[in-house]
């Protein structure tokens, strides 16, 4: 009897065990989105310079957004780290460069040799699909994270998991603000 339990235990152990780490992939994946976003600001930062009088502001603005958002990173090896809070200030670095990005892109409309440069047209592309592959991959984080919290909820799996240390996934969440339709005016 104590064989089966003993077996039927480890089994349920080894189970969490693949969740928890496709839940780390996958937040590797958010980062790993986050990074290549980050190094096309770096060139779009350059475009910009060399190709307009611009304000200095907005790219300092832009500057200082990316240098908080790569700064603001979570350890994977520390099972707590993946929590609402600590997704939350992640999320909102990266939602403080995200509004850099969207200033700088309304700034440029005043340089239309600028916008007819080809170097710039490209990055504004890719920055474009960079962001929604940024929502796709946080998406995806989040299905992850609900499977493994949904799996080390339920009973019996709780004690378990408790036994184990495994502990819930934060999410990502809207930022704030984005519940109310933005207001356009002709």
């Amino acid at each position: 009897m104590a064989l089966v339990i003993g077996g039927w235990f480890v089994s349920k152990y080894n189970a969490m065990v693949p969740l928890e780490e496709g839940v780390k992939a996958q937040w590797s994946n958010v980062e790993n989105t986050y990074q290549k976003r980050t190094d096309l600001v770096d060139q779009l930062v350059g475009t910009v310079k060399g190709a307009a009088n611009f304000e200095q502001e907005t790219l300092t603005g832009v500057i200082e957004a990316r240098a908080k958002a790569t700064s603001t990173q979570l350890n994977l090896e520390d099972a707590s780290q993946l929590t609402d809070d600590n997704i939350a200030k992640f999320q909102a670095a990266q939602d403080q460069l995200s509004g850099a990005l969207s200033r700088l892109m309304v700034s440029v409309e005043r340089y239309p040799e600028l916008k007819a440069n080809q170097n710039f047209v490209n990055l504004q592309t890719s920055i474009e699909s960079m962001e929604a592959e940024v929502l796709h991959e946080r998406k995806k984080y989040n299905t992850a994270a609900e499977g493994f919290n949904s799996h080390i909820k339920v009973f019996p799996n709780n004690f378990i998991a408790n036994f184990g240390g495994f502990k819930e996934k934060g999410y990502f969440k809207a930022a704030a603000g984005t519940e109310n339709a933005p207001k356009v005016e002709f």
